[in-house]
């Protein structure tokens, strides 16, 4: 394929406009210019062409992967989910992916961290951790180490729990509704046995208080 012109974008500055005699036209940006050695005049091999359009995919689901982002954490799974949805093809976001864990962009493991960091914050307990990890689509070979790393913050957990407690029970101490708080605790992930000692920490509290 023969390059019959190449002309600056009248609407993106950045861009140049470059028209093949078979009527084809692609826009590249300068980069792609001096990479691919593209003048008025120049032939391009089949292979050639192919591998050009190729990289103005991989240059595109890059810049779409930087908007996915934004100024929010996602996982590598997340946003290759997000890529194709957008109708990127799935090696184009695979690659784009691989792009971002180079560059730092996208980090599963300091990720995973800042995941199970909020939710023990909120008061949930590890199986609910688990369960947000699995749905982010995080490795599972990370979920451990990513709740231990959390969990290193105890102090916060523990305010965690109680600001729960002491929402949910309101100072009583009655049996129903120390019942209903540690099945409460068990729907967020804890289990029963941590729940158990979680209310009955938070009734020592209480007891110290009133002394």
């Amino acid at each position: 394929m023969i390059i019959e012109s190449i002309k600056r974008s009248e609407n993106k500055p950045d861009k140049f406009i470059t028209l093949f005699e078979d009527g084809t036209e692609i826009s590249v940006n300068a980069v792609q210019i001096a990479d691919f050695g593209l003048y008025t005049g120049r032939e391009l091999s089949d292979g050639e062409f192919s591998q050009l359009c190729e990289e103005l995919k991989l240059s595109s689901a890059k810049a779409r992967a930087i908007r996915i982002l934004g100024s929010r954490d996602l996982s590598v799974r997340e946003v290759e989910r997000r890529l194709v949805d957008k109708g990127e093809s799935r090696e184009i976001a695979q690659k784009t992916v691989q792009w971002l864990e180079s560059i730092g962009a996208v980090d599963d493991g300091k990720y995973a961290v800042a995941i199970a960091k909020h939710y023990y914050s909120k008061g949930f307990g590890k199986a609910r951790i688990r369960d947000e990890l699995y749905r982010r689509g995080i490795e599972r070979d990370m979920w451990e180490d990513a709740i231990c790393d959390a969990l290193s913050d105890t102090d916060s957990i523990e305010e965690a729990v109680n600001g729960f407690l002491e929402k949910k029970l309101k100072g009583s101490c009655d049996a129903m509704d120390l019942r209903r708080a540690t099945d409460a605790l068990c729907r967020r992930g804890f289990s029963y046995e941590e729940a158990r000692t979680a209310v009955s920490q938070y009734l020592d509290s209480i007891e110290e208080d009133l002394k």
